[in-house]
């Protein structure tokens, strides 16, 4: 998608580490319009899946996850990082590594917002290692629920992880794949 790989190249800043810093437009700040591009070409490509559930990890992909639960009518949900007071009764659980925080996170889902009748889209802001995806995918497994597609803004490419979740079967749609970072230059696949 060119208006966001444009808004990446305008906007973002290469870190150290290979962190791409997009936090102007995508996670600090949300520039709504591009967001909303982006949940339109989201439900463009998915909309005929049977979608019945939008599901995101908290906190970065919450935005663009209720963008395109919106396009679709359905609800959205997205599992926490750590189970607090306000989660009660039985919760899906899967372990995911989190990249940016260099911390290993729980993941969490109150079983009462996903069951085996759904139809899962998974949406998030980036697809670095893939252990977010994988964990929500465990969670949508451990319901019983079906996983109709991944949905991500920003893939980094040369991580594999992509790459890993397509040869799975995994139907991957990602709006701007970065293949490299090095010298500080974006180029994308």
């Amino acid at each position: 998608m060119e208006f966001l790989k444009r808004a990446i190249l305008e906007k973002g800043k290469v870190l150290p580490g290979n962190v791409l810093k997009v936090g102007s437009f995508l996670n600090n700040q949300l520039d709504v319009k591009l967001l909303s591009q982006m949940a339109d070409a989201i439900y463009e490509y998915f909309y005929n899946k049977g979608i019945t559930k939008i599901m995101t990890v908290e906190a970065s992909g919450i935005a663009i996850a209720v963008l395109v639960a919106e396009r679709f009518g359905v609800s959205a949900v997205f599992a926490k990082k750590s189970k607090t007071a306000n989660v009660d009764g039985d919760i899906y659980a899967a372990d995911c590594f989190s990249y940016t925080h260099k911390v290993m996170n729980r993941l969490i889902l109150a079983k009462e917002y996903l069951n085996a009748d759904d139809k899962v889209l998974v949406v998030d802001d980036f697809l670095a290692n893939g252990q977010a995806v994988y964990a929500l995918k465990d969670i949508v497994e451990q319901s019983g629920a079906t996983l109709s597609g991944v949905a991500i803004a920003i893939e980094k490419g040369f991580q594999g992880a992509g790459d890993k979740l397509r040869g799975e079967g995994v139907d991957l749609f990602s709006l701007a794949i970065v293949d490299s970072m090095d010298d500080c230059q974006i180029k994308f696949r």
